[in-house]
């Protein structure tokens, strides 16, 4: 029990962080611009996301302008979409398979050696997934380190983190370690992770020796 116990830890903790990092993909408050203007009509805040950016007036409307071409955009901002992709799609299919190789479920294979190695192989999958998203969450903050530095960067046109990367930032730890912890689940030689197995779930009596006679 102390092995489904942790595999089933291991599994909410990976689909909290791949709905943080889905969350984290959609949301434009990757990098953001806060300034005020005596003119109630002028942007107050404006942030950019990884298919739109956003402006936040005064007066409490908000308008947003998605990206409509992929060329245009800047190398890093397509490299860190990409990235983000993959990790989701890769996080979905980790799902799939984890599902499968827990032992608390009945889809699978019946063999609890064959099972572990499939949620082990789910939770190796998940690792990679959260690797993904942490590379892009942390190449686009590198990205806007270098341009908030860069003194050719007029002081009106900076941007610092917003509060998406952030949370790309942790839902990246939480798949990493959710993997890991499913990752843990691997059998040995014998298959003691889940116990020994016996034909038809009952153990092979011992014959008898020779003192059970005196």
């Amino acid at each position: 029990m102390a092995n489904s116990g942790l595999q089933l830890l291991g599994f909410v903790l990976a689909l909290v962080g791949w709905i943080a990092t889905l969350a984290a993909t959609v949301l434009p408050q990757w990098q953001m611009s806060s300034y005020a203007t005596d003119n109630i009509i002028t942007a107050v805040a404006v942030y950019k996301g990884l298919w739109m950016t956003c402006a936040w007036q005064s007066t409490g409307q908000i308008q947003c302008m998605a990206y409509y071409s992929v060329l245009n955009l800047p190398s890093s901002l397509q490299a860190t979409r990409a990235l983000m992709v993959v990790s989701i799609v890769l996080g979905v299919v980790s799902m799939g398979v984890a599902i499968m190789g827990m032992k608390c479920t009945h889809c699978g294979s019946d063999n609890m050696v064959t099972k572990a190695r499939i949620a082990m192989t789910g939770g190796i999958i998940f690792i990679v997934a959260g690797l993904t998203s942490l590379v892009a969450c942390s190449w686009y903050g590198n990205q806007i380190v270098r341009d908030f530095y860069d003194p050719l960067t007029p002081v009106n046109t900076k941007y610092e983190f917003g509060s998406a990367i952030f949370v790309g930032w942790a839902g990246a730890a939480l798949v990493i370690l959710g993997g890991a912890l499913l990752s843990c689940s691997c059998p040995g030689k014998s298959g003691s992770a889940y116990g020994r197995q016996y034909p038809q779930g009952k153990p092979i009596s011992k014959p008898p020796s020779n003192r059970e006679y005196v």
